[in-house]
């Protein structure tokens, strides 16, 4: 990317809200139905079919902007957005346009380096979404099933500067999404999708240029692909001197097999929308009742981070690691309540359980429970196994179902630390090498090492080391 321009991006993120039924009618929410089930005349956009709003998408869309630091109106009005569409059978969308739910708010990144920066947000409006065009051979059939669902879209500012900038402001709403259980924030299947705004400018200029619109995308990964490929597209256009004729305001979408985007439609400004306050719905009125039962909130990433470095002296990297994902960070909790040291449950947590996992394996589904875990590490630290012999136990204890003491003792790993065990058996070693105890004596010190070495393998590994160290320094002074 040429040094001499600076990349512009904002994000619109659509989070399905988790709620049972629609936003405005009583049909279940849920996914992979029949095609035409979860659905009435609401939906259908039947004629007299009157919409009455779903308090809990309210509810939920209230946390959000509590988690958000972001201004929560207390009266709000629905819109009708109006564009004609196959998937959508009123022939408008019903959104929130001058007045959100959710007015201006802030999420902070963090950084690898321990750098922060904070991205504006702009506003979270509630909306209903479409339902789903099925594109087969030369035949196209629409599913209302998904129309209606209720949506929760988060504008942000152009704040971004970069694609890993884009990455890590979605990561972080995608984890709060989870944290406060809002949404199930499942990518594959659309509950958390981004449409995600490019433009560029010369460096030091203040003025926003043509933006084009990627939209509808579901993964971390193309979504780095896809601005790279845009900004590229826009800065070779504008070092060709076509900029202003090749670049015009645009819906594209990303092909990842070309890893590349291409234009879809060009894009509506509001006035096209021709949005006017929906008839049908009264303004939303939030009371302060609502207001202070709804803003009740769980702990988030960022709070929990700053608990688990200060109660368990972990280090921010790993705290970091760990409340990226809700499953991870309730793990941990879950092995801290055992009266381990942080140290070790980040390294068993991260490093040696996941080292594990074959193909779709997770925390979720796989058979070790945080207490389990959390007893392998409190039987390193309580010296009844080595830390490599708690690795043989995690091994086996992952292929068959057993706790971990009798896994210990079904594979004869348990350490010995018996002084009178241990002794009979250095005795036995410095007897059989007087040679090296006399070279040692007379100051060669790394032949201690070899001794150490000589017990551990007559143990068959199972004597404590410290214990050995003791007691061979003993014995050789």
């Amino acid at each position: 990317m040429s040094s001499m321009f600076e990349v512009i991006i904002g994000l619109e993120v659509h989070v399905q809200l988790n709620t049972n039924s629609k936003l405005f009618c009583s049909c279940p929410t849920s996914f992979g139905e029949k095609p035409n089930t979860n659905v009435c005349p609401t939906c259908l956009g039947l004629p007299g079919a009157l919409p009455v709003l779903n308090k809990e998408a309210v509810h939920k869309a209230i946390m959000l902007g509590t988690a958000l630091k972001a201004q929560i109106n207390q009266k709000s009005v629905f819109n009708r957005k109006n564009y004609f569409y196959p998937d959508l059978p009123n022939g408008y969308q019903i959104s929130q346009f001058e007045v959100p739910v959710v007015g201006l708010g802030e999420l902070v990144i963090d950084f690898a380096d321990g750098r922060q920066k904070t991205i504006g947000v702009t506003r979270a409006h509630l909306e209903n979404d479409a339902g789903k065009n099925i594109h087969a051979g030369n035949e196209s059939q629409v599913d209302l099933n998904r129309a209606g669902t209720p949506l929760l879209e988060i504008v942000s500012e152009p704040d971004m500067r970069s694609a890993e900038e884009a990455v890590l402001y979605l990561k972080k709403l995608h984890s709060i999404v989870r944290y406060l259980e809002i949404s199930d924030a499942n990518m594959q299947e659309g509950s958390f999708r981004a449409d995600v705004n490019v433009s560029i400018r010369p460096k030091g200029d203040t003025k926003l240029y043509t933006r084009c619109e990627i939209k509808n995308m579901n993964s971390f990964k193309f979504i780095e692909k896809a601005i790279a490929y845009e900004v590229n597209r826009h800065i070779e256009a504008w070092e060709d001197g076509i900029h202003s004729t090749e670049i015009v305001q645009e819906t594209r979408l990303f092909d990842p097999e070309r890893g590349e985007t291409r234009s879809m439609r060009g894009k509506e400004d509001a006035a096209d929308y021709r949005y006017f306050p929906d008839p049908d719905l009264l303004p939303v009125i939030i009371t302060n009742e609502m207001m202070e039962k709804y803003s009740q909130i769980p702990e988030l990433p960022d709070e929990k981070k700053a608990r688990f470095v200060n109660d368990f002296e972990i280090k921010e990297y790993d705290a970091s690691v760990i409340t990226a994902s809700l499953e991870t960070a309730n793990f941990f909790d879950e092995m801290m309540k055992e009266g381990i040291t942080g140290k070790n449950a980040v390294t068993w947590l991260t490093v040696e359980l996941p080292a594990r996992f074959t193909e779709g394996m997770n925390l979720e589904n796989c058979n070790i429970s945080a207490k389990t875990l959390a007893m392998l590490v409190k039987r390193i630290e309580d010296n009844t196994i080595s830390g490599k012999a708690a690795k043989e136990v995690l091994d086996y204890i992952m292929e068959n179902e057993s706790d971990v003491d009798s896994a210990i003792e079904k594979l004869g790993l348990k350490q010995v630390s018996d002084d009178g065990a241990l002794l009979a058996i250095i005795d036995s070693i410095l007897a059989a090498n007087q040679d090296k105890v006399a070279e040692y004596k007379s100051g060669k010190d790394k032949l201690f090492g070899f001794f150490v070495g000589q017990t551990m393998k007559e143990s068959k590994g199972s004597a404590n080391p410290n214990k050995v160290n003791d007691l061979l320094k003993q014995r050789l002074s």
